[in-house]
């Protein structure tokens, strides 16, 4: 199996689009190449922040190809495969498998609500069997909020009772941060993430693996100082971003403050059912950030 040694300060990058929605993944990975180089440890590619289910199979196999062409380290790479047709879910994996990235991140089945433990088994085993020859590391993705469905302690433990170390870790976007710490000392094989850099000191004194964190995008260059040397005073600066970034949809608000920080207005461009933030929007949330940065 494919080893992954992802950790640390992890941005969930956002996905440029045009105006009518087509992808520019040129965009993508130089932005990503950017994040990288101001100190990112990794990236995670559509996922919710890369408006992952609002993109169409074909779209997300491109982004996969793409970046499997271009020259960024793919051990540094960890992309949202998860759909709500496991037929897909498995199509995606393997894709991402084939082009060398170090791990699959796996939302449940999102649309059925309440599916039997044997459903959610059945899915993952599917995912599981469809990238054998490719043993892709796999990373549960909990977002209760969204998908419906929470990986809750019993099916984590059946998952890595029954699949072993094709279960690699689990990115928590709950905020529940006690159960983030209980699912990483109950299973210590797993590497746990956070979405919230402000468990950045926790990672560093080795209670989580790191961030995955949308946020970050838009703080990496603290993030990274906190998580590396320590830096108090940089953690409270990315922190102080994601609390007001967080006050509205993250989505159009990351997107906007990327777009005037590259003056690209390119980047401002969301997917439905996301809306574009108007100017005025945008100049209030940037002199907000401002703000709150003293």
């Amino acid at each position: 199996m494919t080893t992954t040694n992802i950790k640390g300060v992890i941005p969930a990058v956002p996905t440029p689009v045009s105006s009518k929605g087509e992808l520019d993944t040129g965009r993508l990975i130089e932005f990503g190449s950017s994040l990288l180089a101001e100190g990112a440890n990794a990236l995670n590619i559509t996922g919710t922040t890369g408006e992952a289910t609002s993109l169409s199979r074909e779209q997300r196999h491109q982004i996969i190809s793409d970046l499997g062409k271009s020259s960024i380290d793919k051990s540094r790479l960890m992309v949202g495969t998860g759909a709500a047709a496991v037929v897909d879910a498995v199509a995606l994996s393997r894709t991402a498998a084939d082009n060398g990235f170090a791990a699959a991140l796996l939302l449940p089945p999102f649309y059925f609500k309440d599916p039997s433990f044997d459903g959610l088994l059945r899915y993952f085993g599917a995912v599981v069997e469809g990238t054998a020859t490719t043993a892709i590391p796999i990373y549960l993705y909990n977002f209760p909020a969204l998908s419906g469905v929470p990986f809750t302690p019993d099916l984590v433990s059946a998952l890595v009772d029954r699949f072993g170390d094709r279960i690699a870790g689990l990115k928590d976007s709950s905020g529940d941060l006690d159960y983030a710490a209980a699912i990483a000392q109950q299973f210590r094989s797993l590497r746990v993430f956070p979405s919230n850099e402000g468990t950045l000191m926790e990672a560093r004194a080795g209670e989580f693996a790191g961030t995955i964190s949308a946020t970050a995008n838009l703080s990496v260059q603290s993030c990274a100082s906190a998580f590396q040397d320590g830096d108090k005073a940089e953690l409270e600066k990315a922190s102080s971003i994601r609390s007001v970034v967080a006050k509205g949809p993250l989505v159009p608000r990351i997107k906007a403050l990327i777009a005037e920080r590259l003056n690209d207005s390119t980047w401002a461009n969301v997917l439905p059912p996301y809306r574009r933030l108007s100017a005025q929007e945008a100049d209030l949330l940037h002199a907000e950030v401002k703000s709150g940065l003293g």
